[in-house]
C-alpha cells in the first residue's frame, strides 16, 4: 500500500510538482493546528474568558453575587497561567 502511495506521489510530482506542493501545503496547514501545543492553551485561555462583562450597576446592598468594586476578584482566576 505505501509502496503504491510513494509510486503515486513521485509521478504526480514528476508530472505537475506545483500542484503537487500547493496540496500538501494545504494537507499541513489543515493538520498543523490539531497538533499544535498552542491549542491547549488557546481553548484553555476561551475556557476562563468571560463571554458577558460586567457593567457598573448601583449597589443597593442587597446584592450577595454582585462585586462592591469592579477590581474584586470574584470568578476563576487565571493563577494556572503562573505556574
Amino acid at each position: 500500500m505505501l509502496g503504491r502511495m510513494g509510486v503515486f506521489f513521485r509521478n504526480a510530482w514528476n508530472k505537475e510538482p506545483v500542484i503537487t506542493a500547493s496540496i500538501g501545503i494545504s494537507v499541513v496547514a489543515v493538520i498543523l493546528p490539531f497538533i499544535s501545543p498552542y491549542m491547549k492553551y488557546t481553548s484553555m485561555v476561551n475556557d476562563v474568558t468571560p463571554f458577558t462583562y460586567p457593567v457598573p450597576v448601583r449597589d443597593d446592598g442587597n446584592m450577595p453575587d454582585v462585586p462592591s468594586h469592579p477590581c474584586d476578584k470574584v470568578g476563576r482566576t487565571l493563577d494556572w497561567m503562573k505556574s
